[in-house]
């Protein structure tokens, strides 16, 4: 029986390992949400319009193909609705 609870020891040590760093990165998260609304409120008050900033940020974090084959397509569908 001595072996089942060291396990069950050392099983509740890992959980609890596990938890805490989830805990500690939640709260890493939520200051970064708050640094980033911050830095997009500067840009905006520096006269930049935060909708469009935001797209260039989506746009750059995709592959160059992908965003040149969404490009051509947009092109492609605003000609056929000659917009």
């Amino acid at each position: 029986m001595a072996d089942g609870s060291a396990t069950s020891s050392i099983a509740a040590e890992k959980l609890k390992s596990f938890v805490e760093r989830i805990e500690r990165l939640e709260t890493e998260k939520t200051e970064l949400a708050a640094d980033i609304r911050e830095v997009y409120a500067e840009c905006k008050g520096n006269g930049f319009d935060t909708k469009i900033v935001r797209q260039v940020i989506r746009l750059r974090k995709m592959e160059v193909a992908d965003r040149r084959e969404q490009d051509e397509l947009l092109e492609l569908y605003r000609r056929a609705l000659d917009t």
